[in-house]
């Protein structure tokens, strides 16, 4: 069997951080993610989903990541349920991450999405001279 979801979205809301009784961190927040077709003539439309991460995925994301931010979530489908106070039965059905990325441009405002490592979002790779010069690839290959 295999229960595998890969998503990409922005974040609806900050990531909300709470800890455990046994001091486990976990985290939770929800994205927006586009859906692939439009009718033509009308808005796209976007789901929704409520994603759970628990432990250093969770601090990651509470420190990284702000509302209208683009990630990656790659984790498993989930389902629970329990009585309210009431007698009342609840559902809910979420997303817990095993992995988060960054995605997108780097926010241009540093308060944007916390202390980023500011490597990401280069859209070119940096060399430092440790030793790689650039090779010119318009050359025929012989293969």
């Amino acid at each position: 069997m295999l229960n595998k979801v890969i998503l990409m979205g922005r974040l609806t809301r900050d990531p909300e951080l709470k800890y455990t009784a046994s001091n486990v961190p976990v985290c939770s927040f929800s994205i927006a993610v586009d859906r692939r077709f439009a009718k033509q003539g009308e808005q796209s439309q976007a789901d929704f989903i409520n994603i759970v991460t628990w432990r250093q995925s969770a601090e990651f994301v509470s420190k990284y990541f702000t509302k209208g931010r683009l990630i990656n979530v790659v984790g498993s489908l989930q389902t629970r349920n329990w009585d309210d106070a009431n007698g009342v039965r609840h559902y809910a059905t979420e997303v817990v991450a095993d992995e988060v990325n960054f995605c997108g441009d780097k926010p241009a405002n540093p308060q944007q999405g916390g202390n980023a490592p500011s490597h990401f979002g280069n859209s070119e790779p940096q060399f430092q001279n440790n030793g790689f010069e650039v090779v010119d690839t318009d050359d025929d290959l012989p293969f």
